[in-house]
């Protein structure tokens, strides 16, 4: 392919990656998965942030919905998207959520703590758990 060095950004070095893990000049993926993980945060209440809380929660049920560009562009490449609460302020309910939260937002870190080590080691140690249960899925499908 005739294209400038770097001009893919990070997605030429996710390939290059790929290609190293699988052992091949072309890489192979089978099943793509998109994984949205987010929560709010408590500085919002420092009129910091453009728009107030209750967004995250209205963004998740769109995403959910299948209304967002993140779907529109995964089913243009027939990649499945999971939507995770990692920390959403209030309760979400849809069958298709995975309910993984940490805590109802974070704290606003301008009065205390946003998080506790605790909760700072688990939204990570989450997203990895979600995605060995993916790949898992696709080795055993």
């Amino acid at each position: 392919m005739t294209k400038p060095k770097r001009s893919l950004g990070q997605l030429e070095t996710w390939m290059i990656q790929a290609t190293g893990i699988q052992s091949a000049v072309i890489p192979r993926f089978d099943q793509a998965h998109v994984v949205i993980m987010a929560g709010d945060h408590g500085v919002v209440e420092e009129g910091v942030s453009a728009y107030p809380s209750d967004v995250t929660a209205q963004m998740f049920l769109n995403f959910l919905r299948g209304g967002a560009a993140v779907n529109a562009l995964s089913r243009q490449a027939e990649a499945h998207v999971h939507i995770v609460d990692i920390g959403v302020k209030g309760v979400l309910d849809h069958s298709l959520l995975i309910s993984r939260k940490v805590r109802h937002g974070t704290r606003n870190f301008c009065r205390e703590e946003a998080l506790t080590a605790a909760e700072v080691w688990a939204a990570p140690a989450t997203g990895v758990e979600i995605g060995e249960a993916l790949a898992q899925e696709e080795r055993a499908s």
